[in-house]
């Protein structure tokens, strides 16, 4: 198992200490990395879905807004 050194502001680490006095905080900072991690990686598919969806927007036909009233109408019936 891997060991990792990290400076945090003290109060931080006295939060810390305080809120999870009773459990091993290596797992807790463990999963805390875990979930960091995966949070980041949700953000950069996001943030890259978006750089795609606007890339094809730069070719998409331009549409009036008469016709696309008819086609959400047309969609309705």
């Amino acid at each position: 198992m891997g060991s990792v050194n990290y400076s945090v502001p003290d109060d931080v680490k006295d939060a810390f200490n305080e809120t999870f006095k009773a459990q091993n905080k290596s797992a807790v900072i463990a999963e805390l990395m875990r979930e960091a991690v995966e949070r980041e990686r949700h953000r950069r598919q996001h943030q890259q879905a978006a750089e795609r969806i606007l890339k094809r927007r730069e070719h998409a036909p331009v549409v009036s807004e008469p016709a696309v009233h008819k086609a959400r109408t047309a969609g309705r019936s």
